[in-house]
């Protein structure tokens, strides 16, 4: 079984090695499913697009972000496009995934797509989409809601040594800069 660290670093780098020219083994152009790998890079008009990563504890927060004609966000069936963007990203996280460390990951999809489409002008526009997942093998005791376990007497120690309490405190030895006097 893999632990948490191997699990987040395997996605992270699965999510990094799809940087805009990356190219497989074979020297074939990696496929993440982003809208900049269609076309022919050189006469086409190159769509800007990507996506990133994020963790907190059980979960992945996969964001993505991409420029966008206005007439493609009033068209009916935008979300459903962007919904199937996230998907193809997702397939190529799992499959990068089990490329870079020999195992499987789960991917469960939690809540629904967060769209939001922006524009500066009348010509330019852009859509960032955010999804959450809950990532297998990592367990529900990893949640960010419990907060610091340090009990009272180790902040109490920490605030009596001086410095921010505004009480002075003890200066080390090092310090030789002149003492302020205070009116």
């Amino acid at each position: 079984m893999a632990t948490v660290y191997e699990i987040v670093q395997g996605l992270s780098q699965a999510a990094a090695n799809a940087y805009d020219g990356a190219l497989d083994e074979k020297g074939e152009p990696l496929l993440a499913g982003l809208k900049r790998e269609e076309g022919d890079p050189i006469l086409d008009k190159r769509v800007m697009d990507g996506f990133g990563v994020r963790f907190y504890g059980n979960m992945m927060c996969l964001s993505y972000h991409s420029e966008v004609m206005l007439k493609e966000v009033y068209a009916s069936g935008f979300e459903e496009d962007i919904e199937r963007q996230l998907a193809e990203i997702v397939k190529f996280l799992k499959k990068e995934y089990s490329k870079i460390t020999g195992n499987s990951v789960a991917l469960t999809k939690e809540g629904e797509v967060d769209i939001l489409v922006e524009n500066s002008t009348r010509v330019r526009s852009w859509v960032t989409a955010k999804m959450h997942y809950k990532v297998g093998g990592l367990n529900e005791e990893m949640n960010i809601d419990g907060g610091s376990k340090a009990p009272d007497e180790y902040w109490k120690s920490f605030l009596s040594q001086g410095g921010w309490n505004g009480k002075g405190g003890k200066r080390p030895q090092n310090d030789t800069r002149k003492k302020e006097n205070k009116k």
